[in-house]
Formats: structure tokens, C-alpha cells, sequence
């Protein structure tokens, strides 16, 4: 029998809802925990109010600033009558008349039966959309096995500056590079130049590297840089200068530690050029060549395949003047870093008569001889025309002890 309004038994409220009772006591606990500010904290994310709907905030007893709590005073949950909706409330009025224990008690057990069913989902379920299997690694991009007589970086496996974990990868990938940097003869596009002018300027490009005390790296890397310049852009003669230097100045900042200043270029130039040009030209070279300048050297694949056969330093510094000698020589710009290189130790091997090209050197080089002959052949008859007195920088240089 319904209750008159306005009156309620002791039964009837202490049988009234005891999860609803539970909810208020769990936020009274939780209230000073997760008070919060109208502020978010220095340094974290302020939080979007369109959460609420999907975390539990409206659980959470909201303290508004400026609004003093009062001693004495029990927080009352006010959650059928805030956030709750009518519907929810006229739920709750209605339930309010029943006074039966056995009701709640059955309403109890269907709620934690419904929330088994969505909580506790059978093994199927879970094993319904298993992992995807670990895919092999095709072949074609599997790393090939060294074999132990042609394993010339586990000797360096403690020292971390010789990268012998990556060695073979790096030169495999910048060989890979040099097909992106393959040049031909460009002088026919050049109305103002010819092969020795460029040749002029390359014998001036080691003087500087020798007197600013630059890296190899960085001197091959700016006559690469020139050469790519050149077969893309149309200069006059009395701007190559300028293109030499500011490749040198582009070089510099890219291997060097200390790289020379502007300043220093312009006075090697006998300040034939102004800052502001040096400068344009630098933004043109970059320009024209996308920002690409990382261009395979012949050098670091001389040093890579000398290592391969224990080379002496006599003999990789006769490989290397052959190399730079090379520079000079308008016939070999085409000819890949990787060949190049290949075809100078070669020259200097038999010179030395330590043999010729060795199974070791054909697996990391990936030539054979017959590949090598064309240069060989360009390299000697370079070295058999008498030499230029106006070129002689790579002659003094190697020239001492």
C-alpha cells in the first residue's frame, strides 16, 4: 500500500536504493582528492569539458572557487537532483513507494547480472580477431651473410667510430646514391668555359684546401658540387671563381668541425667579390641542387676497399694522388666515385706489385677487372701526358716525404 506524501517509514528509507546511498559515501571520499581549480596546472593541457560524457567526471564533487564550504556542514549528494535527468528522477520517486526488501534485493542481483553480461565476454569473443602472423622478410631485402674470409669489420667491433654494425650498409647505400649523381660531359652547355678553365679552378680549389687545412671529403664534395652547378646552370668565366669558393664555403659547413667564415673566402678571392654575392651564390648552388649535396665521394670508397686488403699508407697515398690527379681531368667527371676509386687502388697495387684485384676487393667493390680496364686505361694515359707547369698543386702536394 502506498505511503501518504510527506511521510516515510524507517523501513522504507533504510531499504531505499543502498547503491545510490553507496555512491554518495564512495564521493564523499573522493571529493577532496580530485578537487580541482578553475585554472589547469602550469604546464599541462587544459581539459575540453566535452570529456565529461565519456569518463565518469560526473561523479566527482565539483568545488567552485570563491564558494567557502561551511563547518559542520556533510557534502549531500545531490546527484537526483543536479545531473541526473527527469526521467532518472521520476524513476526514483517511483521507486521510492516500494518498500519491499526482497524487491531491492532482486533488482540488485538483475543489475550485477547485467553488468556480468557486458563485462564477461566468452573466450570466443576474444580470440575472435587474433594477432596477423609475423610477416617474413622477402629475400630480395635480407641481408646477405658475409663470408668469414671476406669479413673485414668484426675486428672493429669495439671500436664505435668504425661503425662495424653498419659499415657494409653505409657503402651499400651510397653506392645506391651515386646512380642519383651520374654526370656527363656538360662543357658543350658552358659557352664561356672550357675543360681548362675547370681544370685551373680545380688546381686552386687544393691549394685552398691545403692552406685552410680542410678534410679530403670536403674538397672532393665541392668539385662535386661545382660539376652538378655547372651542368644545370650557364655562368660567365668571371664567375667561376665564385662558384669554386662558395662551393668550398658549402662543403665546409657540411664536414668540417670549424668551418671557415664568409670573410675568409672573400680574401682568398683577393676580394674580386662582394659578401652579397657570395651569399646569392650560395642560395643559388643550394637551389639548383634541391639541398641534395650529400654526392658520394671517390674518397670514402678509397679508404673502404684499401682497408679490404690491409693497404700500407704509401700505398693509399699513391691511390689518392692518382685520385686527385683525377679531379682535373674533364674525361672522368662521368665516371661514377665507386669505379673511380676502384680503378686508382688497382693502379696503385700493381705499382706497388702487390698483386691485382683480389676476390676480397671484387665482393665489396662489386667490380671485376673488366669493369675497372676503361679507367685504368684513362688514368694512365692522364698520368703519361708531360705535366702543366700552371698546374701543380696536387704535384707539390704529394711531393714531400
Amino acid at each position: 500500500m502506498p505511503l501518504p506524501r510527506g511521510k516515510k517509514s524507517s523501513a522504507t528509507a533504510a531499504s531505499k536504493l543502498p547503491r545510490l546511498t553507496a555512491a554518495a559515501t564512495e564521493n564523499q571520499e573522493e571529493g577532496p582528492q580530485v578537487k580541482r581549480s578553475s585554472s589547469p596546472p602550469r604546464g599541462n593541457p587544459k581539459k575540453r569539458t566535452a570529456f565529461i560524457d565519456l569518463t565518469n567526471a560526473h561523479k566527482v564533487q565539483i568545488s567552485l572557487p570563491g564558494r567557502k564550504k561551511e563547518p559542520g556542514k556533510k557534502s549531500v549528494n545531490k546527484t537526483n537532483t543536479t545531473t541526473v535527468p527527469a526521467k532518472n528522477r521520476a524513476n526514483l520517486i517511483k521507486l521510492s513507494s516500494v518498500s519491499s526488501e526482497g524487491t531491492s534485493t532482486e533488482r540488485e542481483k538483475t543489475d550485477t547480472e547485467e553488468e556480468e553480461k557486458h563485462v564477461a565476454l566468452p573466450v570466443e569473443e576474444l580470440v575472435k580477431d587474433p594477432l596477423p602472423a609475423v610477416q617474413k622478410t622477402p629475400s630480395h631485402l635480407q641481408r646477405q651473410p658475409i663470408p668469414d674470409e671476406f669479413d673485414i669489420d668484426s675486428e672493429n667491433s669495439e671500436d664505435y667510430y668504425m661503425c662495424p654494425e653498419y659499415a657494409t650498409d653505409i657503402f651499400d647505400y651510397l653506392k645506391l646514391r651515386e646512380e642519383k649523381f651520374v654526370l656527363s660531359n656538360y662543357m658543350p652547355k658552358q659557352p664561356s668555359l672550357n675543360a681548362e678553365m675547370r681544370a685551373i679552378l680545380v688546381d686552386w680549389l687544393v691549394e685552398v684546401q691545403e692552406n685552410f687545412e680542410l678534410y679530403h671529403e670536403t674538397l672532393y664534395m665541392a668539385i662535386k658540387m661545382t660539376d652538378h652547378y655547372l651542368s644545370k646552370t650557364p655562368i660567365q668565366r668571371e664567375m667561376l671563381q665564385l662558384v669554386g669558393s662558395t662551393s668550398m664555403l658549402i662543403a665546409s659547413k657540411f664536414e668540417e668541425r670549424n668551418p671557415p667564415c664568409v670573410d675568409d673566402f672573400l680574401y682568398i678571392c683577393d676580394d674580386a667579390y662582394k659578401k652579397e654575392e657570395l651569399i646569392s651564390m650560395e642560395a643559388s648552388i643550394l637551389q639548383k641542387l634541391s639541398f641534395d649535396i650529400n654526392i658520394p665521394v671517390p674518397y670514402r670508397f678509397l679508404r673502404r676497399y684499401a682497408k679490404c686488403v690491409n693497404a700500407g699508407m704509401d700505398t693509399l697515398t699513391l691511390a689518392r694522388y692518382y685520385c686527385e690527379m683525377s679531379l682535373m681531368e674533364m674525361d672522368l667527371v662521368p665516371e661514377r666515385g665507386s669505379l673511380l676509386a676502384s680503378a686508382c687502388l688497382l693502379m696503385a697495387l700493381v705499382t706497388k706489385d702487390l698483386g691485382g684485384w683480389s676476390p676480397i676487393l671484387q665482393f665489396h667493390s662489386g667490380y671485376q677487372m673488366s669493369d675497372l680496364a676503361p679507367v685504368v686505361r684513362k688514368l694512365h694515359l692522364m698520368l703519361s701526358v708531360p705535366p702543366d707547369d700552371k698546374l701543380k698543386a696536387v704535384r707539390n702536394k704529394y711531393s714531400h716525404k
